[in-house]
């Protein structure tokens, strides 16, 4: 398994692809990552028809366990992220 792409190489990958300066596209990718978390902040969901669909999902509160101590504890009500893979996605990575 190859290391993990980061934020630089996807930059210089956008960057390559479409003929833009590092710096633009990485102006674009910042566009993208801040409209994708915007639309999320306000629970809306973002589809990107062929690659898949980010969405907010909340987590009712709930009692658990301290596996160390058996102690009871409260674990407070949370909003997740989460990501479905269309099929252009899933076809591409099989």
């Amino acid at each position: 398994m190859e290391k993990p792409l980061n934020k630089q190489e996807l930059i210089a990958a956008v960057a390559e692809k479409t003929d833009l300066p590092k710096a633009k596209a990485g102006d674009v990718v910042e566009a993208l990552f801040a409209s994708i978390e915007e639309a999320l902040a306000r629970k809306q969901e973002v589809r990107l028809v062929g690659f898949g669909s980010f969405a907010t999902a909340t987590r009712k509160a709930a009692k658990g366990r301290n596996p160390r101590t058996g102690e009871e504890i409260d674990i407070p009500a949370s909003v997740s992220v989460r990501f479905r893979p269309g099929k252009g996605l899933k076809d591409a990575v099989s």
